[in-house]
């Protein structure tokens, strides 16, 4: 059973010089969606903020990319020299 959201307590301060313009834009905003100021500007940026790390973990291929990536999952390479010398010290340093 799930429990029920409780607001994690506000101990933090957020300043930030902004434009006439863009504040007056911002607090519409928020009172056409009934929120207060503040809270419109946390949910905000904290949308925002989750946006922009979820978009760190994506790669973005071409199609060519994409192909070419499928292909060497399908057919990888035999390893080289290198690939060789680095699994014989990884399993020297990972011991199971």
């Amino acid at each position: 059973m799930a429990r029920p959201h409780t607001p994690e307590p506000r101990t933090h301060r957020l300043e930030a010089r902004i434009a006439p313009q863009a504040l007056d834009l911002i607090k519409r905003a928020a009172e056409a969606k009934g929120s207060s100021l503040s809270d419109f500007v946390v949910a905000a940026a904290r949308d925002a903020a989750t946006r922009e790390l979820e978009e760190q973990n994506i790669i973005r291929l071409t199609v060519q990319e994409q192909r070419q990536f499928v292909a060497l999952l399908l057919d990888p390479p035999k390893p080289n020299k290198a690939l060789k010398r680095a699994a014989v010290a990884h399993k020297k340093l990972i011991k199971r």
